[in-house]
């Protein structure tokens, strides 16, 4: 073991006052953050500015990023740009008989370290990232198609925040026992019976983090340090096309678990070579018994059904609904609608899929609007955002893979088209495909539409359904809920009656609302520390980003007991 260069009274001085702060938001769930969004705010203090941040990527194109992990028997790598970039990156391929036993082996340590060193491990950690966050927008920005300035605030700044929520919650679960009890338990005119009691919260085992192809970081960080903290290993199986972000990760954890004089090995990078399809071997192995997993429906309901030693966490798909019934603010109801469906191409598992309008039309501040016109309004507030190309690439970012242009082309086979997609010229980089959305719409009470506005569509497609009324647009969502799951759902109403019954839903099927947003805050962006992402109620996900059940269950509290000395 490494002679520490970072003591437990060093960190705990440097970062206790951020834990402190991370432990009074979450409480209040008021506005915190201390990771600066402005790239301007980086160049000091050791982090890098954007030049040397695009300096540092520069250099890792064609490099080999050697983690020094045991058991490396051979080296992997075939990452392409979304903007079309071989990033040429090769990674450690991993003999995972014989890494798995070496992550194993510092697990006592860790352990017996406690919970708030290791909570400012963990934020030492995200320290160091946060100083390369122009590094890793890059990185993010490569594999995930992201465009620049969202990679670096979501893949950076707010994915940083997220993994430090996960750290507070997960201090707070294991801080909620004491260490030591004095127990007495009175016996009439006998000797009371005294007992000391010891409580440890222990690890489940060795964590497997299966990484998303679109928020590497931001979906990752959550899983990834809920389980460090609470005293796990963690292997991070990253998505093919986005490993950098991950690996990046991954190196830096290492090298500040090195220099706290912990085991490196207590974090490590699973990358696989093209079709090797590692995740459902890992995902069985008796060694893994916590599992995060952000994707598809289908593998998140085999890793439910199969990984049966393990806890697993999931994010999956869903169908996102907004109920439009009336609105006082027209304009900024269809400006905040037409960024939703627009920001990053629609590629968020938070982006708002079916709007559901009454077909005799809305209440405006404007006067009535037919459903013909609210959509017609729509398309033309998303052609308005989206028509100068410089601004629309900041937006929409590239498509992150093939199948979602599948998706995009085949949409308008579905339906009659309100706003077809136009392509866009990356002026940067040719080889992007940037494409703006398309709007279909649907009718609500024919079988043949349904199977379309009842199946997600990932990616720009949305689909402007025409219901009956406001209740059977309220109904329709509670079905949808229930029956696909909904990572969000959003209500533009200024009816009590109508507003009730949207909360009642989302109340009965467990579902974030946002009601009546038309400024700056959109219904597919949350705030670490106050926002939950997903409920665990619903079927688009088991778990929600992030609260005490995301945590409690990665370790479990072991009591010692023994009969205090000198009492019988």
């Amino acid at each position: 073991m490494a002679t520490a260069e970072l003591t437990a009274h060093e960190l705990i001085a440097k970062h206790r006052p951020t834990l402190d702060q991370a432990l009074e938001a979450i409480r209040t769930r008021a506005y915190w953050s201390p990771h600066p969004e402005h790239p301007k705010a980086y160049g000091e203090n050791g982090s890098l500015d954007a030049a040397a941040g695009k300096a540092a990527f520069d250099a890792l194109l064609g490099s080999r990023l050697d983690l020094g992990q045991p058991g490396t028997d051979g080296w992997v790598g075939g990452e392409t740009s979304p903007y079309g970039v071989e990033l040429g990156v090769e990674y450690p391929h991993a003999d995972i008989d014989e890494l798995l036993p070496a992550m194993r082996s510092g697990m006592r340590q860790w352990r017996d370290a406690g919970a708030e060193t290791r909570a400012v491990v963990c934020l030492e950690i995200l320290k160091r990232i946060s100083d390369r966050t122009h590094e890793f927008a890059h990185a993010v920005m490569h594999t995930s198609g992201q465009a620049f300035m969202m990679a670096l605030q979501a893949g950076g700044p707010h994915a940083q925040d997220r993994g430090l929520e996960a750290v507070a919650y997960a201090y707070v679960e294991q801080v909620r026992t004491p260490d030591n009890a004095e127990w007495t338990k009175p016996q009439g005119k006998r000797d009371p019976l005294a007992l000391n009691k010891r409580f440890t919260p222990v690890p489940r085992g060795i964590a497997l983090l299966i990484g998303c192809n679109t928020f590497p970081t931001w979906n990752g960080y959550p899983g990834l340090f809920a389980s460090l903290a609470t005293g796990n290993a963690v292997l991070v199986k990253p998505h093919p096309r986005a490993v950098l972000p991950l690996a990046l990760t991954v190196q830096v954890a290492r090298q500040v678990l090195t220099e706290a004089g912990f085991d490196p090995n207590l974090v490590a990078l699973a990358a696989e070579r093209p079709g090797e399809g590692i995740a459902k071997t890992l995902a069985t192995r008796p060694e893994i018994r916590i599992i995060d997993y952000t994707g598809s429906t289908e593998f998140g309901d085999w890793l439910e059904a199969h990984a049966r030693q393990a806890q697993v966490y999931t994010e999956k798909a869903g169908v996102n609904t907004v109920v439009v019934d009336s609105t006082d603010d027209y304009k900024g109801m269809l400006s905040n609608l037409a960024f939703s469906l627009s920001l990053y191409s629609g590629q968020m598992c938070t982006t708002p899929q079916n709007l559901l309008i009454p077909r005799d039309g809305i209440r405006t501040d404007q006067g009535p609007k037919t459903y013909d016109e609210v959509v017609a309004d729509l398309a033309r507030a998303v052609d308005g955002l989206l028509g100068d190309d410089a601004r629309a690439n900041a937006l929409l970012g590239a498509l992150v893979n093939p199948d979602v242009k599948a998706r995009l082309e085949a949409a308008p086979g579905l339906g009659e088209v309100a706003l077809a997609s136009r392509e866009i010229t990356h002026p940067e980089f040719p080889g992007a495909v940037v494409r703006t959305p398309v709007i279909v719409k649907l009718d609500g009470a024919k079988p043949d539409d349904e199977s379309a506005y009842m199946s997600e569509c990932f990616g720009p497609v949305s689909f402007a359904v025409a219901v009956d009324s406001s209740a059977d647009a309220v109904e329709l969502l509670r079905r949808t809920v229930r029956e696909k799951g909904a990572m969000t759902v959003g209500a533009y109403t200024t009816d009590d009656e109508v507003e009730q019954a949207v909360q009642e839903v989302c109340f009965d099927e467990a579902a974030q609302l946002s009601l009546n947003l038309t400024g700056g805050v959109y219904v597919n962006q949350t705030a670490a520390f106050s926002d939950f992402h997903g409920s665990g109620g619903n079927p688009a996900a088991n778990a929600a980003l992030c609260d005490g059940a995301f945590v409690a269950n990665r370790f479990r509290v072991v009591e010692v007991r023994r009969e205090a000395q000198g009492l019988s």
